[in-house]
């Protein structure tokens, strides 16, 4: 107990920052944005030295491979209070295929088991578990899209819309069908590339017709192919991950835009 910490002080939840792939490789401010809101609700939050969560391996019929990864992100985040994933696929990987992965291991189930029961999506961990409240500003309309993994794995709906309703000076507006998918779907969209661009250019034209300025969604992979379709297309509209948002840094470059 530090000096400064009253006698009988709960010490901080510890969380785990699962940080994803495409967000250390593509979009590293969704990390900051992260911990910047779970640090904002009080936790204690570390970012270990961690690789893919697997599920590139898993959706390619490659178990072993997949077994592999898991085992080490389990060794590696099983010290913490709870792990929290800024991306649905992801976490729903570990929450949902960890445990599927090891079934029937004596040795590994257990553990893959009680690493799922503590990883949370970002804004179910924030709205759900922490009660958070996030104080944030963000002038104009925006628009969410419901990512598949998110939507259908773990049930994430109402969560972000609660969170974004805290912040000043927006307006959300539904476009429709945002619960439809982009087309991206991971390996998916390189597989059959001609279904994936007919998909995409279908939620492009209801992003377009609601008439926000920004769109946000939770997953990383489904705003990359968004903003590029939208990009290629020449709409104006410009594409943030819902944390960027909620953690009040939304007026740095959106997706696909150059740094300053």
């Amino acid at each position: 107990m530090s000096e400064s910490e009253p006698a009988g002080a709960k010490p901080p939840i510890r969380v785990g920052l699962f940080a994803t792939c495409l967000v250390d490789l593509i979009r590293p401010r969704i990390g900051f944005a992260a911990a910047k809101l779970l640090e904002d609700a009080g936790c204690m939050v570390e970012v270990p030295s961690q690789t893919c969560c697997g599920q590139p391996a898993f959706n390619s019929g490659d178990r072993n491979t997949a077994r592999e990864i898991a085992a080490q992100s389990i060794a590696v985040f099983e010290q913490y209070d709870y792990v929290v994933v800024p991306s649905g696929s992801c976490a729903g990987q570990i929450i949902l295929h960890y445990p599927e992965l090891f079934e029937g291991d004596a040795a590994w189930s257990p553990r893959a088991r009680a690493l799922a029961a503590k990883t949370f999506e970002l804004t179910v961990f924030l709205n759900d578990v922490l009660k958070a409240a996030p104080k944030a500003r963000f002038e104009g309309a925006v628009t969410y899209h419901d990512s598949c993994s998110g939507l259908r794995e773990l049930g994430i709906k109402a969560q972000p819309r609660k969170l974004l309703a805290q912040v000043e000076g927006m307006t959300l507006i539904e476009m429709k069908d945002p619960d439809v998918c982009c087309g991206f779907g991971g390996t998916f969209c390189v597989k059959y590339p001609d279904v994936s661009n007919k998909i995409v250019e279908k939620k492009s034209a209801n992003i377009a017709a609601s008439g926000a300025a920004t769109l946000l969604a939770g997953d990383l992979g489904c705003l990359m192919n968004m903003a590029g379709k939208l990009s290629r297309e020449g709409n104006q509209v410009r594409v943030r991950h819902v944390a960027e948002v909620l953690a009040g840094m939304g007026d740095e470059p959106a997706i696909g835009e150059p740094e300053r």
